[in-house]
């Protein structure tokens, strides 16, 4: 079976695309680009090309835009090319020049194939074909993609090498190896250009190619075979492993609202532990490195936390919280006694003083409080509807609604209300007012002062 053949194949068996789909093929120019182009062309299928010039290698740069152009002419192929600013790119978003490069070739790419799909719908009133956007990354590449996600630690995730198929982008050439690609290259008489960067070994992709993998070559010579057969294995452990963490996600996560709520004496008999709390916790922006860090959280005292650029996890009592940092953390944070408890926009800070070396203090964000009337655990919550306390200096009870009126709150006012609890009385009315059961008397020997600072 000739390449073309293989070809053919390869996308039936992997069902990858339709001979009515319309393909838009990257084309760099390169041996591996100019193949594939000559591929869809003996096979008949429906192509446009796409040119990317990075304007990264000068004259070289022109060289390999003219020559695309040229190459597009030769199939009779529409061609669409597009000079990128990619150094200024790269320094506006404070990204490496090749990421720089891999973002603004897919989003122009996709654009043009969505230009498409607004095309076909405006004419068919529905989409008949599909449209795919298809590169020539080949079966060495997928190695050593499968190489660099291992020695970054990338999980198992990482060991399926270059996926066939993302959503609209699809890899047809995976099932080949560089040198069939040349070979045939060189039995259809086709040109292309080399590109000089692919030789510098200051790009860690390139001394994988240059350097490691030919020195393991030496020791394994089926290496690329064995890798191979290794990432299609990978693919299927991935499926089991992902059908056995979406398991582990059923029986431990709940959602409520905006928040995930995990039990933790149940995530604690969990096994491997460290890997679901991972697969949990990486939806969040948080890193395989902070996983040690929850596993510690699962035995602190609650109200601590650790966070995410998006996220905090929390520990409340006999849960693990997950909630959106602009949220407030959890309806109900236990206090178990004295120190600091750091909330998400807030910090509470409680301290023990004897009257003698204490002096009273008036300020909205402070309590003083009888240190004698208070029992640990305290619980900080939102107020709720039927809170009522005794407000300090009245003898009679009033309802926190009523006492809100009074003071003339707004409806979003009371909605960031919290209050502080001391078996199961509201001792505080958090920045407002504190309950005249908890005051300080002449009786009192011991203070409890909370200070609440806002970030």
């Amino acid at each position: 079976m000739d390449l073309r053949e293989k070809f053919i194949a390869h996308i039936d068996a992997e069902n990858l695309f339709h001979p009515k789909d319309k393909l838009l093929i990257a084309v760099s120019g390169g041996v591996d680009s100019v193949v594939l182009c000559e591929l869809c062309y003996q096979a008949g299928f429906d192509f446009v090309i796409a040119h990317c010039n990075f304007q990264l290698r000068g004259e070289e740069s022109e060289r390999d835009e003219n020559f695309v152009k040229d190459l597009a002419k030769k199939y009779n192929k529409k061609l669409f090319v597009k000079k990128f600013d990619t150094k200024h790119y790269a320094e506006e978003h404070k990204v490496s020049i090749q990421v720089a490069a891999r973002e603004l070739r897919y989003d122009w790419f996709e654009e043009i194939v969505d230009g498409w799909q607004l095309t076909d719908d405006r004419q068919n009133n529905q989409q008949s074909t599909n449209n795919y956007i298809l590169t020539a990354h080949h079966l060495n590449d997928s190695i050593e993609t499968l190489l660099m996600n291992f020695f970054k630690g990338t999980g198992i995730t990482g060991l399926h090498g270059i996926l066939p198929k993302q959503e609209k982008i699809i890899r047809p050439l995976l099932f080949a190896k560089k040198e069939e690609l040349k070979k045939f290259a060189e039995e259809n008489n086709l040109k292309w250009v080399e590109d000089s960067s692919n030789e510098s070994d200051k790009y860690s992709r390139n001394y994988l190619r240059h350097n490691l993998i030919p020195s393991l070559m030496e020791i394994y010579p089926n290496l690329t075979d064995n890798l191979a057969n290794n990432i299609d294995r990978f693919k299927e452990i991935e499926i089991l492993y992902h059908q056995s963490i979406n398991q582990h996600k059923k029986n431990l996560v709940e959602k409520k609202g905006n928040e995930i709520h995990i039990p933790v004496l149940k995530l604690k008999k969990t096994v491997p532990v460290n890997t679901i709390i991972y697969e949990i916790i990486k939806d969040y922006n948080f890193s395989p490195q902070q996983v040690d860090e929850v596993v510690n959280l699962l035995d602190s005292e609650s109200g601590k936390y650790i966070q995410s650029s998006t996220y905090r996890i929390i520990k409340n009592r006999n849960w693990i919280i997950i909630a959106p940092n602009d949220s407030e953390v959890a309806e109900n944070i236990i206090i178990e006694g004295v120190g600091r408890l750091p909330l998400a926009d807030r910090e509470l800070n409680l301290q023990v003083f004897q009257t003698t070396n204490y002096k009273l203090q008036t300020e909205n964000n402070i309590a003083s409080l009888d240190a004698g009337k208070i029992s640990f655990p305290l619980l900080l919550r939102k107020w709720k509807q039927g809170d009522y306390f005794y407000p300090l200096g009245m003898r009679k009870k009033k309802k926190l609604a009523r006492f809100f009126i009074d003071n003339k709150l707004s409806k979003t006012d009371k909605e960031k209300i919290w209050v502080l609890e001391s078996n199961k009385k509201i001792t505080w009315i958090i920045g407002m007012r504190i309950d005249d059961r908890f005051k300080i008397t002449p009786q009192t020997k011991n203070i409890l002062n909370i200070e609440m600072r806002m970030h």
